[in-house]
């Protein structure tokens, strides 16, 4: 390293190098820091623990940015009609994507909560372009958050500004890779619990967090249990009303150029349109984009706002097809078939036991699977071409030869459900109520 130094600084002038060395020292004091912060965070637990034991009322904020990753709704539901808890929904909008799509997401959000008839409170002031103190204006006791990254709120929401409450984190999705980013975020180890959705998924957290998953809790995953507790789903949430058409879901992912490009959103966007056409008096596809999708395209060069609108358009106004952006529950419960992308779908989908096809883009994709992501990818029909997406299609959904239900449900009960038969959201509830009200 001495000798590297040294090299380097006959060649670079002495206010960068300067310049540098300060950069460095500021990150490894900053990486020395957020260490600290993570070896306190037990005992800041601890005393925020006995200090809720001793309230009658526990005030619970829940930290909403997106409605679509929301999988709060029955815990929720449990806290509100709990004698002790407290809950409220807050709207915290996402700060990544400009403004403009801030606002939207934010009062979109609101808008379908507070129709809910649920406490939801705005954080964000549009007219005053100031964000709510909710320390002065709640004091939480707890805050359960539904996303780990800083950069994507403001950062008066950040798990730090939090260390002195009981935080609690469900993923917003089911992971199917090894990312650290969804293990080993300074968040995963400063939150106080992380309500894990199967045994294989603690196994991995304790591999890559800091703190060995010490505030891990298997719980089951709540986002299932919408799916498994709704007997009546709403059917209207499909546009056309012709019951002879099978109903399939399409859902591409958002990451066409980053990360693993997973998304065959560019090679397919037409030849979707083109099935819907050629498949008018059979079937009906309901495009599902993950919601980042928009916002990536319309910044892209060769797409932009106009083409973007052009191409949603033509779904909201297609005769056997629709687009959807918000809650999907009701969409997959009354559906046949999804054809996707997206991981985090991989595992809700087969909780309704339908069919579903995962589009592979390439066999690069899959170099960053978990052991979990390659379990689950294996209960799913596959596609690495256009052809094998149309046999999917006219085999497995239109003619009903599902030859890997038996496999998919085996996977579903063994490896999804909570062996104690409770959803997963009592589980959490019940594991709170064991640290509280001893």
């Amino acid at each position: 390293m001495k000798n590297l130094k040294s090299i380097i600084k006959q060649y670079v002038p002495e206010k960068i190098w300067v310049s540098l060395s300060k950069t460095y020292h500021f990150l490894k004091f900053r990486n020395l820091y957020d260490f600290y912060l993570i070896q306190r965070a037990p005992s800041k637990h601890r005393k925020a623990l006995e200090i809720v034991r001793g309230k009658e009322k526990i005030k619970v904020a829940f930290f909403l940015i997106h409605e679509s990753v929301w999988k709060y709704d029955i815990l929720f539901d449990l806290m509100l009609q709990h004698p002790r808890f407290e809950p409220v929904i807050f709207v915290c909008p996402a700060v990544n994507y400009g403004k403009e799509n801030m606002l939207f997401e934010m009062n979109k959000s609101f808008e379908s909560y507070r129709k809910k008839g649920y406490n939801v409170i705005k954080t964000y002031d549009d007219e005053t372009g100031k964000y709510l103190d909710i320390k002065k204006t709640f004091s939480p006791d707890m805050v359960f958050y539904t996303n780990p990254y800083e950069g994507l709120q403001d950062e008066s929401f950040f798990i730090k500004q939090f260390s002195e409450v009981l935080t609690c984190y469900v993923p917003y999705a089911i992971m199917t890779t090894n990312y650290d980013s969804f293990y080993n975020l300074n968040f995963h180890n400063l939150v106080w619990k992380i309500f894990s959705e199967t045994p294989i998924h603690k196994e991995i957290a304790l591999q890559k967090q800091i703190n060995k998953a010490q505030n891990n809790i298997v719980t089951g995953y709540p986002g299932f249990d919408q799916l498994l507790t709704n007997k009546s789903p709403n059917e209207e949430v499909w546009k056309n009303k012709n019951p002879t058409l099978k109903k399939i879901i399409w859902a591409p992912h958002h990451l066409m150029t980053e990360l693993n490009e997973v998304s065959n959103f560019l090679e397919y966007h037409d030849f979707f349109l083109e099935l819907a056409d050629n498949y008018r008096d059979k079937m009906q596809i309901a495009f599902k984009p993950h919601p980042l999708l928009r916002v990536k395209l319309e910044k892209d060069p060769n797409w932009g706002k106009e083409k973007a609108d052009i191409y949603y358009n033509k779904w909201m106004n297609l005769e056997n097809g629709q687009f959807e952006n918000s809650e999907y529950a009701d969409l997959f419960l009354t559906s046949d078939a999804l054809i996707h992308d997206c991981g985090s779908f991989m595992s809700e989908y087969l909780i309704v036991g339908k069919p579903s096809l995962f589009m592979i883009r390439n066999e690069s994709i899959m170099k960053e699977w978990s052991r979990y992501g390659e379990k689950a990818l294996e209960v799913h029909y596959q596609s690495r071409n256009k052809k094998q997406l149309v046999d999917f299609v006219e085999n497995v959904v239109l003619n009903g030869n599902d030859w890997m239900k038996e496999e998919r449900n085996d996977f579903v009960q063994n490896t999804l459900i909570p062996k104690n038969n409770l959803t997963a959201s009592q589980n959490i509830l019940n594991y709170l109520e064991s640290q509280i009200f001893q």
